[in-house]
């Protein structure tokens, strides 16, 4: 997850970054009143919309975090520590009440009905996997008059009415036992975590593993005999298989062997950038030949090194102008932080976590403003709807790029 600087708008402000950020093209900013107009309706299109973020965070809480400064006073170890801080951010951080309001407000601020939730840590590991989807199960179930898990879709169209939010579980990767016996036993952990709730699983994350390569591997081997196993299984489930994190031949293969849609849930077009996160056409095209889509993301290294809301307009606009609107979502992989978390001490330093490895790239060595940053914040999901707007989309093609799209791949998945 990459730290989000959340700013917050009133309406002036909005006006302001849409004419400063642009996000439309030039031409379509020359008057501030055609501004106004855009902006008027795009924001009026936002809040009656279903708005379902592709892949993406809850907001995270902060405050004074007691247990962590007392693992970090009796020298805990790396993940025990790295645990309790996600476990604070993403749930116990709301038993202050301060918070819990805080994060009542970032939702209705950001004018999302649900996410795609980040349930699984990064890897298959299923004891970790476990550890994360309990932060997110035991929260929902703590403030039922705010967040439902919404394990299947026809539930979804009517959260507004019940005024809720959904959280749409996904996880970071197949969960694989360490002992594999058998094919079979080693994919019945998928069907465990389908009744837990999992409705779409990261094939690989950024490393190899037994199903395929991750994007992070110059090798590019594709997808393993047992990654076919594991599709299948997951078509057979339900469960939708995120390429996301695979590398181009892994993503592409797995979208020629799914008799189900096939997504990269939070991605960029690598038409526009040579970031190993993004996709090829070639891998796009097969993409959506399955009936999926592609969520663009809004983190600033794959796109292009710049946080300007144009950069993300520009691969939204480029896939859905190439390969239709029914196949381009936007799945942020962002999230809020309400406030920082509090500690007396300093935790030690820590090697990376060989799944989260990152190849460096030019791209991330760019350095990126807080206004810059601040514009594709969580908290701005309207204004993605007000770019949208200006950049010429039908009204109907909004609705499908900022949730229908996603949950229309809900539905055929487990249909």
């Amino acid at each position: 997850m990459t730290p989000a600087r959340a700013l917050k708008f009133d309406t002036i402000g909005e006006v302001f970054y849409a004419r400063k950020l642009g996000c439309g093209k030039a031409d379509r900013l020359d008057t501030a009143q055609s501004v106004t107009k855009e902006l008027e309706h795009g924001l009026e299109l936002h809040r009656n919309s279903f708005v379902f973020d592709a892949y993406g965070f809850m907001p995270a809480g902060g405050g004074r975090d007691l247990r962590l400064d007392e693992l970090i006073a009796a020298n805990a170890g790396r993940d025990q520590i790295r645990d309790a801080r996600e476990e604070f951010a993403k749930n116990t951080s709301f038993n202050d009440p301060e918070q819990l309001k805080l994060l009542r407000a970032a939702w209705e601020y950001a004018g999302v009905d649900c996410i795609f939730q980040n349930a699984g840590v990064e890897g298959n590991d299923v004891e970790r996997l476990l550890k994360r989807f309990s932060f997110f199960t035991n929260l929902i179930d703590r403030v039922p008059d705010l967040l439902e898990r919404a394990a299947y879709p026809d539930r979804l169209p009517g959260i507004r009415a019940r005024g809720r939010k959904a959280l749409y579980l996904t996880t970071n990767g197949v969960p694989i036992p360490r002992k594999l016996d058998s094919k079979e036993e080693a994919l019945e952990q998928i069907a465990v975590f389908f009744r837990l709730g999992a409705r779409m699983m990261h094939l690989t994350y950024n490393r190899r593993n037994l199903i395929g390569d991750g994007c992070a591997e110059s090798a590019d081997a594709g997808l393993s005999d047992f990654g076919r196993a594991v599709i299948e299984e997951m078509n057979r489930l339900g469960v939708i298989p995120d390429v996301a994190h695979s590398g181009q031949r892994t993503s592409f293969e797995a979208a020629k062997w799914s008799k189900k849609p096939v997504v990269a849930s939070h991605t960029v077009a690598g038409h526009f950038s040579s970031h190993y996160r993004g996709k090829s056409d070639e891998v796009i095209a097969a993409i959506c030949k399955t009936g999926g889509y592609v969520g663009i993301c809004t983190i600033p290294q794959f796109l292009r090194g710049t946080a300007d809301i144009r950069a993300m307009m520009d691969h939204i606009e480029y896939v859905a102008r190439t390969f239709g609107p029914d196949h381009v979502a936007i799945g942020t992989d962002r999230s809020s932080v309400l406030s920082p978390a509090v500690t007396e001490h300093q935790a030690p330093p820590a090697r990376a976590i060989w799944e989260s490895f990152w190849s460096p790239t030019k791209e991330e060595k760019i350095p990126v403003s807080d206004e810059q940053f601040g514009s594709m914040a969580w908290g701005n999901w309207p204004l993605f709807t007000v770019g949208l707007v200006q950049r010429g989309f039908t009204d109907d093609e909004i609705r499908k790029i900022i949730g229908g799209n996603v949950l229309r791949v809900a539905e055929e998945s487990l249909s």
